[in-house]
């Protein structure tokens, strides 16, 4: 079995014209890939999970780990996520690496441009990690790997033109177009979450006023239930039962349980949500067109009580209603790990350069050991 130890020297520079190109073969090649097993990586805000990825989407080993804190050095990250594969490789032959980053990452799929939750400000992440690590490494934003995973292997199989939505934090997605992600000319297409929807609405972190991400998303659950419970409105006092009156302590997954068990502002809260959910997937309809929607991310937990207020407010809301076919909107079903087994998928569209320059090194040393070996012999025979 062979590990990233037996090799040291720096590849990332080397093998950027490949990365370069994988884009435009995304289709046909994640066909004709190497069946080998990958290393998948998905950083957030909170933690970094590395798991082994075969060519059908299963994960063989998976490790989970905190996130170092933000304020500490990119190399802190970096460090945390070598740690990871390297303790995977003693135990897997694995070929390639993808990391799911959260944040901008460039069109040639190296620089994570900026990171809201890491402190990666124009980060060089692929040749970094590559360098350290000798096998092919592909970086990409984690709603593009997330999304491609439920292509291959979930929800989104056998569309052509699929849209993916991940209810977060805040709000990210993904373009899928013929098998091959759209990451537009600067690499940083998909932040739907920062489309205005409301003039002078409420101030989003970006800077903005009334994005998306401010009326559907955990943290809009979240102040909404807040809001409600801080003004002792009669509604909220279920939850300000269940909280023991520690407002701070009301948290999204809480308030899904609530509503699964009948709280009644809490059912109206995630129909709030899934609402303003559907108001903007008409308009990504009207602007895209796809054939179907993948809701992703902690949030779609909620599943009907949110996706079903946003089918009808999608109905109601699409440009030409009653004159066009409608696309599906579907609940992811790969779940959290989504980002890294994507990770892993697309990194196996280069895991072929390094299989090539491992069989030729072996070669090398076949050749070299044959040579050797004669050369002994002659001197024996002197």
């Amino acid at each position: 079995m062979s590990t990233y130890r037996d090799f040291t020297a720096p590849i990332g520079s080397r093998r950027a014209p490949v990365l370069r190109t994988v884009g435009t073969r995304e289709r046909r090649s994640h066909l004709t890939a190497p069946r080998v097993p990958t290393v998948g990586i998905d950083i957030g805000g909170t933690k970094v999970m590395a798991g082994v990825v075969d060519a059908d989407g299963n994960i063989l080993e998976k490790l989970r780990t905190e996130t170092p804190d933000k304020s500490k050095s990119p190399k802190v990250v970096e460090d945390t996520i070598v740690e990871l594969v390297l303790d995977l490789s003693d135990r897997h032959d694995v070929h390639a690496v993808g990391i799911g980053a959260a944040g901008w990452v460039d069109a040639d799929r190296n620089r994570v441009l900026f990171a809201p939750h890491l402190s990666w400000r124009n980060e060089p992440l692929r040749d970094r990690i590559a360098g350290r690590l000798a096998v092919p490494v592909l970086v990409d934003n984690d709603a593009n790997t997330a999304a491609w995973a439920e292509w291959r292997f979930g929800a989104g199989r056998g569309e052509d033109h699929l849209v993916m939505i991940t209810l977060g934090t805040g709000i990210g997605g993904a373009i899928l177009e013929d098998g091959q992600v759209k990451r537009g000319k600067y690499g940083v297409a998909g932040e739907f979450g920062h489309m205005q929807v409301v003039p002078g609405g409420h101030r989003c972190p970006c800077g903005n006023r009334g994005c998306w991400e401010q009326y559907s998303s955990g943290n809009a659950l979240v102040r909404e239930a807040r809001e409600l419970a801080a003004a002792d409105s009669p509604v909220a006092y279920g939850i300000i039962e269940h909280v023991k009156g520690s407002i701070g302590d009301i948290t999204g997954p809480m308030i899904t349980e609530l509503a699964r068990e009948g709280d009644a502002m809490c059912v109206e809260l995630l129909q709030d949500i899934g609402q303003w959910l559907g108001v903007g997937i008409a308009n990504l309809a009207a602007a895209l067109d796809p054939s179907c929607f993948v809701i992703g991310g902690g949030v779609s937990a909620a599943d009907d009580l949110l996706i079903g207020p946003a089918r009808d407010a999608f109905k109601r809301q699409l440009t030409g209603r009653g004159y066009r076919p409608e696309a599906r909107i579907v609940r992811a079903q790969l779940g959290p790990e989504a980002g890294m087994v994507g990770a892993a998928d697309l990194s196996r569209l280069v895991a072929r350069r390094f299989r090539r320059a491992k069989r030729r090194r072996v070669e090398r040393y076949e050749r070299y050991e044959r040579y050797a070996e004669a050369r002994r012999e002659s001197r024996e025979s002197l």
